[in-house]
């Protein structure tokens, strides 16, 4: 087998987030749940436009974040996902090729569905609760997926939110095929809770017959995955079911599971936490490309600690500072 070109390619919903300040009562008033990301039509994403305070627009989306986040680390990666051929899939594409991430798949045409996107309102803790519009995410399909691509990357990582679209379950199945055949690594982050909730027999079967060789959660995921309130059993059983994983607990770090133990990682203090959007994401990052460079399981997970507290320092989810250099100044040989 000969070493892979690219580090990690990142399959997932291309999304711009908007992103607003808001209050607690606010999302009292909206009906929004804390914390929760859940799928709106166009209609109640305008609404909810409408009734935000003054934005910052961001390209994000889940896999999307942590590509931009390996970008900044160094490696080589590239992206996946569905935009039209409309204003905001124009930034979204810049954007991510602007980072020095690939990205080649061709948007949908001009007057169909539009670009993705997610109204993100931001609580003085620092919390989102997020309400996306797929809109052209919709349309990824297997005939999206480069076969050369994916057979020339170490790791294929996965959102969880691909699942609400069966076309890219698809194009996830198509891909995941070529990898393997490829002897390549599959991974899967969880996403959400709710997401956990609506698929969860999928996901254990993707994680039980090897799918999956890497996942990706945090604690909230993870306990919603093996419906217990205890994060202790959660873990337990995660180890019994995975190859590798690593799960992320907020300010307590993450843990790092494989079917012979479980270690745990401190996270990286910050002083102040700002907004959390992209935290799991780029804590995704450091950890894949970790993995992907060939180091230590706990080294790799400290990296994404670090490349994590960054993002959670200043609003918006992907990186405000060059992640080499962070990295680098913490002693990491990249």
């Amino acid at each position: 087998m000969t070493e892979a070109h690219y580090h990690v390619l990142g399959m997932g919903n291309a999304i711009v987030d908007i992103l607003a300040r808001a209050e607690d009562d606010f999302l009292v008033e909206q009906k929004l749940a804390k914390g929760s990301m859940r799928l709106v039509d166009m209609d109640e994403s305008q609404r909810l436009y409408a009734a935000m305070g003054p934005a910052i627009e961001a390209s994000g989306g889940s896999a999307g974040n942590t590509v931009a986040g390996i970008a900044s680390l160094g490696g080589r990666c590239s992206y996946v996902g569905k935009v039209a051929d409309d204003q905001l899939g124009a930034v979204y594409s810049h954007d991510m090729r602007a980072i020095g991430a690939r990205f080649d798949v061709a948007p949908l045409a001009a007057g169909g569905l539009p670009t993705a996107r997610s109204m993100i309102f931001i609580t003085p803790d620092g919390e989102r609760t997020m309400n996306t519009y797929l809109g052209a995410c919709h349309m990824l399909g297997p005939d999206d997926i480069d076969a050369d691509l994916v057979a020339d990357t170490a790791i294929t990582y996965f959102e969880g939110f691909l699942w609400d679209a069966p076309s890219a379950r698809e194009a996830f199945h198509k891909a995941a095929e070529i990898a393997h055949k490829a002897g390549r690594k599959v991974s899967l982050t969880l996403s959400d809770a709710f997401c956990v909730d609506r698929f969860r027999s999928d996901f254990k079967r993707l994680l039980r017959d090897g799918t999956i060789d890497i996942l990706l959660a945090n604690d909230a995921e993870l306990k919603s995955f093996y419906q217990t309130s205890s994060f202790g059993a959660a873990l337990e059983a995660l180890r019994t079911d995975c190859r590798m994983a690593a799960v992320t607990v907020g300010a307590d770090g993450s843990f790092v599971v494989t079917p012979d133990e479980i270690q745990q990682v401190p996270a990286t203090p910050v002083e102040t936490v700002i907004d959390t959007t992209g935290a799991g994401d780029l804590y995704a990052s450091g950890f894949l490309y970790g993995v992907a460079r060939g180091f230590a399981l706990t080294d790799a997970a400290a990296l994404g600690s670090l490349v994590a507290a960054e993002v959670i320092t200043h609003i918006g989810p992907r990186p405000a500072v060059s992640l080499l250099d962070l990295a680098r100044q913490q002693g990491y040989p990249l």
